[in-house]
């Protein structure tokens, strides 16, 4: 297949953004809806969390599968995978009362669906993957942001999509049909993977070995202070940003916004997200360089998450509105830059199992994100953020202490800036 060739890299990005859709629809009634089945606090955490862990575990597994059998059979089973368990999703919010399946309430069967979603959904390194088989070198950078700007533009439309399905009133029941509509979604994109989507891996192709979970490589990594430092503040900066994404619903729902507008929220995120990664940081960091953009944004989301948990005690909706840019750009702007300095600081023999590292710093921080700020916003409302906030806080320290030296060229990474955009 040739290297220029841009038909598959625009399939892959249609393939990828409309399944993005259905999870764009279901991740901000999920908070909502375990609630609603009465999950406690811990329950609720796990249930945000499970999906993320199943993606730190199969992601390594799916790619290695890819490596031996191709891209397509991996998509096309990953596609699949979703279109049953969102359609699981829709079914077990269907259930009220004392209604079961199998023996099973709507509570176990959630889980089940976002175990399942977050097994099918870990396909995403092997779409990365299909997409540098499809580029050369020079335009490996820009076909890896197909992606980023599949998830941005996903997370923007798949909420606003949402809210045509779901009630404006404040006290109305979970509604069913979301689930149902990511379920056309990823069906509509697993028609297209198999009748549309070409093999990208040639047949000469010879796998290479591959580590779950390289502690070799890990140890390596955290000798290097400038390393360690990069990792730990990645782990911190998620692990802040998974408290508030998994709370936002919670939130707006304290604040009396129904599922409708709860949805609007979402969409408003997903827009400043994709705005401030698509068009602020990529002119910023080339003037500013990576410390410096990487210390605005580890600022404004210490400065976005302390008012964000005073919209809470506040109980202002257009509050809420006015502070979430401020967190969202800060995180923007901090996490590519981070994942520049760790290529910058990378030998050119270690780069991707530094940058492997450094997403599997993200996964666990995903996993144990929503465990913490959800029992803590339960417990008190406003100091879920104002923990992450302290937490950023740490973050800013980290950073500081990444101050380049003189003479480093650490502005020149336009390329692994657009990767992550």
């Amino acid at each position: 297949m040739a290297k220029s060739s841009k038909a598959p890299l625009l399939i892959i990005f249609v393939t990828v953004f409309i399944d993005l859709l259905g999870f764009g629809i279901v991740l901000p009634l999920l908070p909502r809806y375990g609630e609603h089945f009465q999950a406690d606090r811990w329950t609720l955490g796990a249930l945000m969390a499970v999906f993320s862990a199943m993606q730190f575990v199969f992601a390594p597994i799916w790619g290695r599968i890819s490596d031996r059998v191709g891209r397509r059979p991996i998509l096309i089973v990953g596609l699949g995978g979703s279109t049953v368990f969102y359609a699981l999703f829709g079914y077990a919010t269907s259930l009220q009362g004392d209604a079961t399946l199998w023996g099973f309430g709507a509570l176990t069967w959630l889980f089940v669906s976002r175990i399942g979603a977050g097994i099918s959904g870990a396909t995403i390194p092997t779409a990365q993957a299909y997409i540098a088989d499809n580029t050369g070198s020079k335009e490996r950078a820009k076909g890896m942001a197909l992606i980023g700007a599949a998830f941005g533009i996903g997370f923007t439309f798949g909420p606003l999509l949402g809210a045509a399905f779901v009630s404006a009133d404040a006290d109305g029941p979970p509604s069913a049909a979301p689930g149902y509509v990511a379920a056309v979604l990823s069906g509509i994109a697993l028609l297209s993977a198999i009748f549309v989507l070409p093999e990208s891996l040639k047949p000469d192709s010879t796998p290479t070995g591959h580590h779950w979970f390289d502690l070799a490589s890990f140890r390596r990594a955290v000798a290097k202070p400038a390393i360690r430092a990069i990792l730990l503040t990645m782990f911190l900066t998620t692990f802040a940003f998974a408290q508030f994404e998994s709370t936002l619903s919670l939130l707006t729902q304290a604040l009396g916004l129904a599922d409708r507008y709860n949805f609007f929220v979402f969409a408003y995120v997903g827009f400043v997200l994709t705005l401030a990664q698509g068009v602020l940081v990529r002119r910023l960091v080339p003037r500013l360089g990576e410390f410096k953009m990487a210390l605005a944004g580890a600022i404004l989301m210490v400065i976005g998450l302390l008012l964000v948990g005073q919209t809470g005690v506040a109980g202002s909706r257009l509050m809420l509105y006015l502070v979430l840019p401020i967190c969202t750009v800060g995180f923007s702007a901090l996490t590519p830059s981070l994942l520049a300095m760790l290529s910058l600081r990378s030998d050119d023999t270690e780069q991707g199992e530094m940058l492997g590292l450094g997403q599997s710093m993200s996964a666990l921080a995903r996993i144990l994100g929503p465990l913490v700020g959800i029992p803590l916003f339960k417990h008190t409302m406003h100091f879920a953020y104002w923990e992450a906030a302290a937490v950023m806080g740490i973050g800013v320290i980290l950073v500081l202490g990444l101050r380049p030296k003189a003479g480093d060229e650490l502005a020149n990474s336009n390329d692994e800036i657009s990767a992550e955009s």
